[in-house]
């Protein structure tokens, strides 16, 4: 069995299915999402029908995103955040005009049973964004920092890379877990489309909602499988970008 983490989808399910398909997932992979399911592409709807069937068939994790946390309190009190719309929100409400109440609730059950991080019997941490506690993710003060922190990734990709992990330097955050994988912030900002690690940490969003592709990475062996740029399966749309 290989457990395989799964970058920022932002509602890209056509680059997700064929991702799946050059990754040669079988049922007894173990399948760990890293948030973001929706905002970006227009199959906000049908990308969360798909990981719901998805998971009756195989075993997943499904790690929670600012996108899905923005989008599901959207559902719950259909309140207007123009700062949501902006960043993908406006593809993710038309996606979802006409939708059934049932669909909904189904929805906002998806939503409401997602993780906030998952850490596995290797003490590897699943998180979407960061956290900031120098003691640890249980010692977090805000759990919103859990789907919205940028400060982790932004310090190991500033720390001098010949820093041991005993030197009195070294991040306290960063000394707790093997590896830790993340998504949020896409790495094309640095001008890559592949993982990219800094310290101890895997940052597995490939800018999927962008020009990017959608990556999916084995954990033991750190090989990689991604889709075509995602933007190409969606030629009449702007994602993100």
């Amino acid at each position: 069995m290989r457990t395989l983490v799964i970058g920022d989808v932002h509602a890209g399910l056509k680059a997700l299915k064929q991702l799946l398909e050059r990754a040669r997932v079988t049922l007894d992979d173990h399948l760990i999402f890293l948030g973001d399911y929706v905002d970006g592409w227009s199959e906000a709807v049908d990308t969360i029908n798909f990981l719901q069937d998805l998971e009756t068939r195989q075993r997943c994790t499904f790690i929670r995103g600012n996108h899905d946390a923005l989008c599901n309190h959207w559902l719950k009190t259909g309140e207007h955040n123009e700062l949501w719309v902006q960043h993908g929100g406006s593809a993710t409400l038309a996606s979802y005009k006409g939708v059934s109440e049932k669909v909904k609730q189904a929805h906002i059950q998806f939503y409401d049973n997602l993780r906030n991080y998952y850490i596995d019997d290797g003490n590897r941490l699943f998180i979407h964004a960061g956290f900031t506690n120098l003691k640890g993710v249980e010692q977090e003060y805000d759990s919103k920092n859990f789907y919205w922190d940028r400060t982790l990734w932004e310090m190991a990709l500033s720390m001098d890379p010949s820093l041991a992990p005993n030197d009195k330097l070294y991040p306290k955050r960063l000394t707790h877990y093997k590896e830790i994988f993340i998504g949020h912030t896409p790495v094309t900002r640095i001008g890559m489309t592949t993982p990219k690690k800094a310290a101890n940490i895997w940052n597995v969003d490939t800018g999927a909602a962008f020009k990017g592709p959608l990556t999916v990475m084995d954990i033991a062996s750190k090989e990689f499988w991604q889709s075509d740029p995602v933007h190409l399966w969606y030629p009449n749309e702007n994602g993100r970008n």
